[in-house]
């Protein structure tokens, strides 16, 4: 019910004649009945056959009446191009408003599949048949080939065990959603060659000073394992993670070097298991049992990694080729089902990543931290954040842009819009953010919920508009 609330009040916008109030007896009967589409806009082009385009109401209905909604298509044709249902006559489709119902939906459907960027069709609300109706908010929609203009958003972190990595791109409105124990390795597509470890998990690696995989065992890694770990509250353990800020030449794993005596053997936690407890509201329980051990060794082949790999008693080691792929910032690797992965979405096609991260704490070193959000900075996205005492999220426009402000650093949303510390887990209400994604579109993007109506933790919200 709440993500229904947070994405009727930003469809039907801010007039005050409408309550948005969590307290759903606040609304009284002199209250207008608003319909509005739930988003903005679609890129058409993300759209194989068919899509239903959402329209919202102010309230249940009480009684039947009728939308009507004029079609406005430039460079296409209704009938030869695409058709809806309901369908067009003289332009216009009408939508009937059934009882007991909070929205409805309009289908559209794609009959040329070569509707390129010249083609907009906009959904415009014209006339609402019911008692009080006015026409308020998100009243026109359009489908063309161009970014999304914003919406609201609720993606699937999964509640207070926040199981899932959620890749979110904001120009396309796609979300996609893995599980975070799903892999543990992510070998680097651009030029150098580098290897990551799975944050999100806590894991953690240290390089040892052998270069024969099969030769390591327990006796020579059982004094370093304690150190080998997140959130030992000791600085140096910095040294095992890559760093935060998702810098790629920074990881715990050397680069592999093309001179294969140089590279070494690394001692590998591989961190734990998402958690399966039910916390306290508010709480979370990110990290179940742990996962184990393992050794690696990493090669240069014919342009790509070759992966050593086994448990540390092993005296035989399994290998896996690897190859780059520069279309992802990484192509993963998991010793749970020995296979590569695809995790990430390609690398131009993702912004925003919420997550459990590793991230480190000044004089402390490696720390987890629930509820992140980190941006694709491998993937060319930047960010910087706003406060609302300086210009409100409302009147910030595309001209307001500060592009010195712009951070790379991954962490620039992180964790800052939350304050978990106290008793009271809140929202920071008073920041916002700026993304430019790789395609030189910027948004405008504020966070509406930190939990869900019991207190869980693990259903973030956020609203977002293009500039």
């Amino acid at each position: 019910m709440k993500f229904y609330k947070s994405i009727l009040c930003f469809a039907i916008a801010t007039l005050a004649l409408v309550s948005c109030s969590d307290d759903e007896s606040s609304t009284v009967s002199s209250n207008p009945f608003v319909v509005a589409f739930e988003n903005l806009s679609t890129n058409l082009s993300e759209i194989e056959t068919s899509e239903n385009i959402p329209l919202v109401y102010s309230e249940t209905t009480t009684e039947e009446g009728s939308i009507t909604v004029l079609i406005e298509a430039t460079n296409a044709v209704y009938g030869t191009d695409f058709i809806t249902n309901p369908a067009v006559i003289n332009n216009n489709l009408v939508v009937p408003i059934s009882l007991g119902e909070n929205g409805t939906t309009i289908e559209f459907k794609k009959l040329n599949p070569a509707l390129d960027e010249t083609v907009e069709i906009k959904f415009i609300i014209i006339a609402t048949d019911y008692s009080n109706a006015v026409i308020q908010g998100n009243s026109t929609f359009t489908l063309n080939s161009t970014a999304s203009l914003g919406r609201g958003f609720a993606p699937e972190v999964g509640g207070p065990n926040q199981p899932n990595q959620v890749y979110i791109d904001l120009s396309s409105e796609e979300q996609i959603s893995v599980q975070r124990d799903a892999w543990d390795l992510g070998f680097y597509g651009g030029s150098e060659f580098k290897v990551g470890i799975n944050s999100s998990i806590y894991m953690a690696v240290a390089q040892l000073e052998s270069t024969n995989i099969d030769a390591v065992t327990e006796a020579d890694v059982a004094s370093i394992k304690d150190q080998v770990a997140v959130g030992t509250f000791d600085p140096t353990n910095e040294a095992y993670i890559d760093n935060p800020d998702g810098d790629i030449s920074k990881t715990a794993i050397s680069t592999i070097n093309a001179t294969e005596s140089d590279n070494n053997v690394y001692l590998v936690n591989l961190g734990y298991e998402v958690g399966v407890e039910t916390p306290a509201p508010g709480s979370v329980a990110v990290a179940g049992e742990s996962r184990g051990w393992k050794k690696i060794r990493v090669l240069r082949q014919n342009d790509g990694y070759l992966l050593q790999y086994a448990n540390i008693d092993d005296a035989i080691h399994q290998e896996l080729f690897i190859s780059k792929d520069a279309n992802y910032n990484f192509t993963f690797f998991s010793f749970d089902t020995e296979t590569t992965l695809l995790i990430e979405p390609k690398a131009e096609k993702w912004d925003i990543n919420f997550t459990v991260f590793t991230n480190i704490l000044e004089g402390a070193g490696s720390y987890g931290f629930s509820d992140g959000v980190l941006h694709n900075r491998k993937g060319g996205v930047i960010a910087y954040s706003v406060n609302t005492e300086d210009i409100a999220y409302d009147d910030f426009q595309l001209e307001n842009i500060e592009n010195s402000n712009f951070e790379q650093d991954q962490r620039t949303i992180g964790s800052s819009w939350r304050n978990v510390i106290n008793d009271d887990k809140v929202l920071v209400d008073n920041i916002y953010y700026i993304i430019k994604d790789p395609n030189g579109n910027n948004y405008k993007l504020k966070f509406t919920a930190l939990l869900d109506d019991s207190g869980a933790r693990g259903f973030p919200e956020f609203k977002y508009k293009l500039l």
